[in-house]
Formats: C-alpha cells, structure tokens, sequence
C-alpha cells in the first residue's frame, strides 16, 4: 500500500471521530439532571455559592462554546476536569484504563483459543453432531445477554460451588504495589505467585463473560471459512498427492481460512470495548467501563466524553488496522 493511501484513509478518521464526539456531546448536554445539584446533594448552600461553583465548571457557557472549547482543549490532550473526582480527567482514565486492556486482552485470548479449535472441528465434521451442537452454541453465545450470563456464572462458581471470587481484580491480602498497572504482570515482577494466582481467579469469571459473544462470531466465521477453503482446487490437488489429512488441513488449508478469521478478530476487539461496560459493573471490575458508568449517572460530562472518545480512537483504529492486516494476509485485496 502507498503512502498516499495509507494517508487518505488516516484522514477518512477524522469525521467519525468529530461525529462521536459531537453526539455524545450534545447527548450529554440533553440528558435530564444537573451535575451541579447532584454534586450539592443534600449540602446547604447559597445561590451565590452555586452559580459560583456552576461558572467554575463552565456550565455557565452556551452549549455550542463549551463543545468547541472541549474539541480545542482534547486536541492540546486536556480532557478537562473530572466533575466528581476534581482531578484531571487524563489522570482518572490513565488509572483505570489498564484494568479495562488486561481484561480485554485475556477475554480476546479466550476467544481465540476456544472459536478457532472449534470452528476447525465443526468444518471437518460438518453436519456431525458435534457441528450441530457447536452451531447451536455459536448462536446461544451471540444472544445471551453479558449481564444475564454473568450473573448466571457468579451464582454457579461464586456462590453455589465457591471456586471463584465473586467480583474485584484480586484479594485485599493479595495486593501488590502498581508497577504497570498490569495486575498479572506486577504480581508476577514482585515475584508473588499467590498473588498471582489469585488476579488469574478473579480474571476468569468476567473474561469468560465478555469474550463469549466473540467466541461465537470468531468460531462461526473460522468454520465457514475452513468449508471454504476445504472445496478449492488445491486442496483436492494436496490431498491427491498423498499427503497426510493433518499436513493438508493445518499446512494448506488452515493458513488460508484463517485469513478472515484474523480480520473479523481485530474489528471484533473493538467490540469488547463495548460490552465491559456492563461486564465490569456486573463483577465489579474497577475498569473504564465501571468508571464511564458511574460518571453518566453523576452527570461528569467531561470524563463521559473524553472515555467515549478513547473508545471511538480505539474503535476505528481496530479497524484500520484490520484493514491493513487483511490487504497483507490477502495481496489481491487493495484498500
């Protein structure tokens, strides 16, 4: 890919990620509630005092002013500051956002490692029983709701059978100084091996919930691809040279039909930004999601927006690069 082109599409960002931020904005704005009243709450205060506290947050200013003061601060990197936590909104996210990458990105293992075995498996034996049966669950995984099945696993391995935690990253007993912020990592840095074992516990409840969803895309998309790929000319030409079954599968088709698969992988990631929101508020997970969810019902519009931008940057940024990767994995497409 040229230069050119990789630049022309950079540009083609800008207008979604100005329209997220221009409608979160104005939903914001619109929503019923005032941050300064539910920031008073039952406090007695004077008028004075409120319309001083009002204009300190700049609610005093016309809605059109304030977003384009918000979009000529975010481009300098100031969000603002946090209504609620009186601190800079840069500083609040940067706290919660490794919890919310450790968690996406062992879901996303999760998903990965269970779809593509099981979309292989359900492409060899199509129409088996066990094709039947992972295609049933493919489906069950895409319409469970996050929050049901989560509640779901709390009761079965928290509650009933006491295997698992029950919400939280890791034990009062086990905490560790933050390094990296990166609980599995700075455990593992402190040399703390119960410490670590215990993060592992509290990860696998809410990374099973989050990465179910797509592990029933992935494997879906990994087995129709396989069917594929398994019905093209040089497959029957591998399999007519003699070669084994396992060395035709994994050497000549798997290569091909994952090409897809790894596309869809990269966009779907995207998606595990929106779903721990309810994931993280479920298990109690001390992420960015939790965070968001919490700021909208305080009405802390400038966190609100500045972790809804993130989560555009991050979205579109998947997508991109997705693209990328699937013009390198298949040359013959051309962005």
């Amino acid at each position: 890919m040229s230069l050119g082109k990789l630049i022309e599409r950079l540009l083609q960002l800008v207008p979604v990620l100005l329209g997220v931020t221009l409608i979160v904005f104005v939903m914001m704005a619109l929503t019923p509630g005032d941050p300064v009243q539910i920031m008073i709450g039952d406090q007695t205060i004077t008028p004075e005092q409120e319309e001083a506290l009002r204009r300190g947050l700049g609610l005093d200013r016309p809605i059109v002013e304030r977003f384009f003061v918000f979009l000529g601060n975010a481009a300098q990197g100031d969000f603002g500051q946090s209504f609620y936590h009186r601190r800079p909104v840069a500083d609040v996210i940067s706290e919660r956002l490794p919890a919310t990458i450790e968690l996406s990105l062992v879901a996303l293992i999760v998903a990965l490692v269970t779809a593509i075995p099981l979309g292989v498996l359900a492409a060899i034996r199509k129409n088996s029983i066990f094709d039947k049966l992972a295609t049933v669950g493919s489906l069950l995984g895409v319409s469970l709701p996050g929050f049901w099945f989560g509640i779901l696993l709390i009761m079965l391995f928290a509650v009933q059978w006491h295997i698992l935690p029950v919400s939280g990253r890791i034990g009062y007993a086990s905490e560790v100084p933050t390094i990296t912020g990166f609980l599995l990592i700075d455990t593992l840095l402190h040399g703390n091996l119960p410490a670590f074992w215990d993060a592992v516990k509290h990860l696998i409840l809410p990374a099973v919930t989050l990465g179910l969803p797509m592990t029933a895309i992935l494997m879906r998309v990994t087995r129709t691809s396989m069917l594929e790929v398994l019905r093209q000319d040089y497959v029957t030409f591998a399999d007519a040279k003699g070669l084994s079954r396992r060395r035709v599968l994994f050497r000549h088709a798997l290569k091909n039909a994952l090409i897809p698969t790894v596309s869809v992988a990269a966009i779907e990631t995207g998606s595990l930004l929106g779903g721990n929101m309810i994931v993280e508020t479920v298990f109690g997970w001390p992420g960015l999601g939790r965070l968001v969810v919490e700021s909208i019902f305080l009405r802390n519009y400038p966190l609100v927006q500045a972790a809804v931008l993130l989560y555009a940057v991050i979205y579109v940024g998947l997508n991109f690069f997705a693209d990328i990767l699937y013009t390198i994995l298949n040359p013959r497409v051309k962005l």
